[in-house]
C-alpha cells in the first residue's frame, strides 16, 4: 500500500472541493519544474501562488511517485528494501559515513505565511494550517535532493505537553508520549481520510524513493512533566510539593567550582552542601504509594475527561505533589531548571556511589540531583526493569511502523552503558544497518562512543568552524582525519548561533556550508534555514551571545521569536535564497565522485601552504588516476593568493602528463592562470572564503 497515492487521492479529493483557492502563497524554493497546475503565478517575490491542494498532489504524483521501483517496499528500512544500495564496507549502519544530513524540525522548517498576512496562522482564510506538516515537508524533499541531501535527521516528532511550556507552542523535546506523533503535523489538506500517522509513512515513503533515509531523535532520558506514563506509572518519576515547586532549583555547592561533571570524587563536596541535603529532602513519595484509593480516582477523572484535563493537575489537586523538573548534570551549572522536562527514575534504588553519604543524612525519597543525572557515573544497583522495557521499545516502534533507517539518542552519554546496548541491540535486531548518532560533543570520548555501538559522534564542529581567525576552523579541518570516529561536518545547528549572524556573516556561511563536504572522516550537516542564509537560531542553548535571540530587526515579524519554541518560518524569499541550493548542486555531485576517498584516511592528503599562518586550508583525495584538490580562502573580507602545497600527494602526480581542470568554484572566479609547477604547488587567486577544487588527471 503506498500511503503517498492514499495522501494524493485525499488531495484530489479536496481539490474539488475547493476549485477557488486565491491566495495561497508558497516560497519559489519548493516549486518544482516537473509540477504543472491550472494557475501557477509566480509574484516575483519569492512567492508562487498556486491552488495547494493541486500543488501538493501534484509535487507526489509527477516529481516523488516517478521515482523508484513498483517492486520496492519503501515503507520498511531503507536497506531492508533495497539490500543492493547498501555501500561496500559500510555495513552495520557505517553507510552514514558517505551521506549528507538535513536537520529537519517539521513544525517550523515546513512553516510558511501562506496567505502573506504577516504572521503563521493555525487555521488561515481557507482552514488551511500554516505551521508545518509531513504533507507540507514532502514538497520540500527535492529541494532537498538537489543539494544532495540524503538523510533527513528529524527533530523529535512525538507528542508532546503543552502543560508549562515554553514559548507560543512548547518544545517538541517535552515528549508525554513517545508511542503517539505530534497531532499538530497533521495537515487538514487531507481532510478525514489519513491520520497522522499515515501522513507520517506518506513522508518516508518519500524519502526513500529519493533514495534519502531517515534518522529520528528520541529521548529516553527525559520526559514531559505532564507525561501520559503518569496514569500508568507515578513510580516512574521523581515528586515534590506543588508549592516547593515556585522555588525549585539546582541547589548550589560552595565549596567546588562551576560546571564540573558529577563524578564520584565530588559526590562527598556535594553531599555536605546544606543547599544539597535541603533540595533532596523536599521529595516525597509517589501518590499512588501514599493512598492508592485516591490514586485510582485521579486516574479514572483523568479517563472521563478523555483529554480534557491533565493528568497532573489533578494530581496537584487531589494530592497537592506535583512532578520534579530536570536540570542540568553538571555541578554548579547557571543553567536554571528546566521547567518543562524531568528525569526518568532509571534505578529504584539511590545511586551506589551516593549511597555512602546518604546514611548520614537520613532516609530521602527518590530525588533528583547531579548524579542521579549523570547515571552513565552513577548507577543504581536496582535496575526499574519495566521503564527499561518502554524506553528500548520506542526505536522498534518507529521500525516496525513507519520504517526508519537510523536515530540519535539525546544525552545519550548520561544513560547507563546497559540501557544504551538494550536500545542498540534492539533495534539493530530488526535491521542490522540501524544507524545510531550519539549526541557526543566531546570529540575526546569518540573511541568510547564506537565501543558503545554507535556509528558516529555530533563532535564540536559547531565550535570550531565558525572561529576561522582564531585558527580553529583549520584546526578542524586538519584533525578531523584522524579522529576515532566520524563526526559531522557541523557550522550550525537548532540549539546554536547561525553561521549567516557569525563574524563573516553569510559569506562565512556560504564557505563553511560548501568546504563541510571536503573535510574528511566528517558527514556533512545542513541545518534547516542555513540554506537561506537564516540569521534566527532555533534556540539559544549552545555558544550563544546574550543578544542572540534578538538576530533580526523589530519589524520582523519573527523578531525575538525561537523556532524550537515559537510559531516560525524561515526567510525562504532571502535575496540570495538560490546561491547555496545551485552551489550545493555542483558541489556535492563532485562530492559523490570523490566520496570513497573523502572518508578514506588513506586516500586522503592534508595540503599545505607557503607558511602555517596563511588564511587557507585545503586537502587532496586520490581515486585511481585523479586527485581531487579542495581549497579554501579562509579569509571573508579580502582577495588572496595561495600558493598550495602539493608534494603530500603520491609522486605520479608530476610527472609531465598530469592535466588540471578547474571542477568548482563558489564565487564562479576563472583561475586561469591556476597549474601545478615544478615545485609542486599550485598558485590559485581567490576571492574572500572561496572554495574552489581542481581535478590533477594522470593521461
Amino acid at each position: 500500500m503506498s500511503y503517498l497515492k492514499k495522501v494524493s487521492a485525499a488531495l484530489a479529493a479536496q481539490e474539488k472541493k475547493h476549485k477557488t483557492v486565491f491566495n495561497y502563497a508558497i516560497p519559489d524554493l519548493w516549486d518544482h519544474e516537473a509540477v504543472c497546475v491550472d494557475s501557477k503565478i509566480n509574484v516575483n517575490d519569492g512567492n508562487v501562488i498556486v491552488n495547494p491542494f493541486q500543488f501538493y498532489k501534484e509535487i507526489i504524483n509527477n516529481v516523488i511517485l516517478k521515482q523508484g521501483s513498483s517492486k520496492v517496499d519503501y515503507h520498511t528500512s531503507y536497506f531492508l528494501g533495497q539490500p543492493k544500495k547498501l555501500p561496500k564496507g559500510l555495513s552495520d549502519g557505517a553507510w552514514i559515513r558517505q551521506s549528507y544530513a538535513y536537520s529537519m524540525m517539521i513544525r517550523s522548517s515546513a512553516s510558511y505565511d501562506h496567505d502573506r498576512s504577516g504572521h503563521l496562522e493555525n487555521e488561515n482564510l481557507y482552514g488551511l494550517k500554516e505551521t508545518g506538516t509531513f504533507v507540507k515537508a514532502i514538497a520540500i524533499l527535492p529541494l532537498l535532493k538537489k543539494m544532495g541531501i540524503d538523510v533527513v535527521y528529524m527533530l523529535p516528532i512525538s507528542k508532546y505537553s503543552l502543560k508549562d511550556k515554553k514559548g507560543e507552542l512548547g518544545s517538541p523535546y517535552g515528549v508525554s508520549n513517545f508511542f503517539k506523533l505530534d497531532e499538530g503535523l497533521k495537515d487538514p489538506m487531507t481532510g478525514d481520510a489519513l491520520n497522522v500517522e499515515d501522513e507520517f509513512k506518506a513522508f518516508v515513503e518519500a524519502c526513500h524513493r529519493l533514495d534519502m533515509k531517515v534518522i529520528i531523535d528520541i529521548i529516553p532520558r527525559t520526559n514531559s512533566v505532564n507525561s501520559d506514563l503518569i496514569v500508568d506509572h507515578p513510580e516512574w518519576f521523581y515528586w515534590i510539593n506543588h508549592e516547593d515547586l515556585s522555588d525549585y532549583k539546582p541547589p548550589h555547592v560552595p565549596t567546588l567550582e562551576s560546571v564540573l561533571p558529577a563524578k564520584a570524587i565530588y559526590l562527598e563536596d556535594v553531599y555536605k552542601s546544606e543547599e544539597v541535603i535541603a533540595h533532596i529532602k523536599k521529595f516525597k513519595p509517589n501518590p499512588q504509594s501514599i493512598d492508592p484509593k485516591k490514586w485510582d480516582k485521579v486516574v479514572a477523572k483523568w479517563h472521563e475527561a478523555k483529554g480534557t484535563v491533565e493528568i497532573l493537575d489533578l494530581v496537584q489537586d487531589m494530592f497537592g505533589l506535583t512532578i520534579a523538573p530536570a536540570f542540568s548534570d553538571g555541578i554548579n551549572d547557571p543553567q536554571p531548571a528546566w521547567s518543562d522536562v524531568t528525569f526518568f527514575r532509571l534505578f529504584l534504588d539511590h545511586p551506589l556511589n551516593a549511597q555512602p553519604f546518604l546514611e548520614k543524612i537520613g532516609h530521602v525519597e527518590p530525588y533528583i540531583l547531579f548524579d542521579v543525572a549523570k547515571s552513565s557515573y552513577n548507577p543504581g544497583s536496582v535496575v526499574n526493569q519495566p521503564l527499561w522495557d518502554t524506553l528500548t521499545d520506542i526505536i522498534p516502534f518507529f521500525q516496525r511502523n513507519f520504517g526508519i533507517d537510523g536515530a540519535r539518542i539525546d544525552m545519550g552519554h548520561a544513560l547507563p552503558e546497559d540501557l544504551v546496548s538494550m536500545i542498540l541491540s534492539k533495534a539493530r535486531e530488526i535491521d542490522p544497518n540501524f544507524c545510531f548518532i550519539a549526541e557526543e560533543l566531546d570529540v575526546e570520548n569518540a573511541k568510547v562512543s564506537m565501543e558503545k555501538g554507535y556509528n558516529m559522534i555530533i563532535g564540536d564542529g559547531f565550535i570550531r568552524l565558525p572561529r576561522v581567525a582564531q585558527g580553529f576552523f583549520n584546526n578542524f579541518v586538519y584533525s578531523s582525519m584522524n579522529m576515532e570516529s566520524p563526526l559531522f561536518a557541523v557550522g550550525e545547528t537548532h540549539d546554536t548561533p547561525r553561521l549567516a549572524a557569525r563574524e563573516g556573516g553569510e559569506k562565512l556561511a556560504k564557505m563553511i556550508t560548501l568546504f563541510s563536504l571536503f573535510i574528511p572522516n566528517t558527514i556533512p550537516f545542513l541545518n534547516s534555514g542555513q540554506e537561506v542564509f537564516e540569521r534566527q537560531p532555533m534556540n539559544t542553548g549552545l555558544d550563544c551571545r546574550p543578544d542572540e535571540a534578538y538576530q533580526l530587526s523589530e519589524d520582523d515579524p519573527y523578531y525575538g521569536k525561537l523556532a524550537l519554541f515559537d510559531k516560525y518560518a524561515f526567510h525562504m524569499n532571502h535575496k540570495q535564497r538560490f546561491v547555496i541550493p545551485n552551489l550545493l548542486e555542483k558541489a556535492t555531485a563532485l562530492r559523490k565522485q570523490y566520496v570513497d576517498s573523502i572518508i578514506s584516511k588513506e586516500h586522503t592528503y592534508p595540503l599545505g601552504f607557503s607558511a602555517p599562518w596563511d588564511p587557507a586550508a585545503g586537502m587532496g583525495f586520490v581515486s585511481g588516476k585523479k586527485a581531487l584538490i579542495a581549497v579554501v580562502n579562509t579569509d571573508v573580507y579580502n582577495h588572496q593568493t595561495h600558493t598550495v602545497k602539493l608534494d603530500s600527494l603520491p609522486r605520479e602526480f608530476f610527472g609531465q602528463h598530469v592535466r588540471c581542470n578547474l571542477a568548482f568554484s563558489s564565487e564562479n572566479n576563472p583561475h586561469l592562470h591556476a597549474h601545478v609547477n615544478e615545485h609542486k604547488v599550485l598558485m590559485i587567486h581567490c576571492a574572500p572564503a572561496e572554495v574552489v577544487c581542481f581535478e590533477l588527471e594522470i593521461l
